[in-house]
């Protein structure tokens, strides 16, 4: 079974709180707000995205790279830089 069926109602709590922020910032435009406070927003939810890509990616290397029998420590510490790597690309 795929990470993101067994994390679905997770993914889609955290997608539908990014919608939350999208509606924010038309709300925010329509109104004619500011740029301060509509860029601070976009960085909102640039990090909220972000965040969830590296989740699902952690998880897909989890799920998909290391096998849960594998148990080398190679392939193990391999992943863990990855995810490393990939976390602080996605920031």
């Amino acid at each position: 079974m795929s990470h993101t069926i067994k994390e679905k109602a997770k993914l889609l709590a955290r997608i539908r709180r990014i919608k939350g922020q999208v509606e924010a910032i038309e709300r925010a435009l329509d109104s004619e707000l500011g740029c301060d406070p509509v860029m601070h927003m976009l960085a909102g939810v640039r990090g909220s995205i972000a965040g969830m890509m590296a989740e699902v990616i952690e998880d897909h290397i989890r799920d998909h790279i290391i096998a849960p029998e594998q148990g080398e420590v190679a392939s193990r510490e391999a992943a863990e830089h990855l995810i490393d790597v990939v976390r602080s690309y996605l920031k």
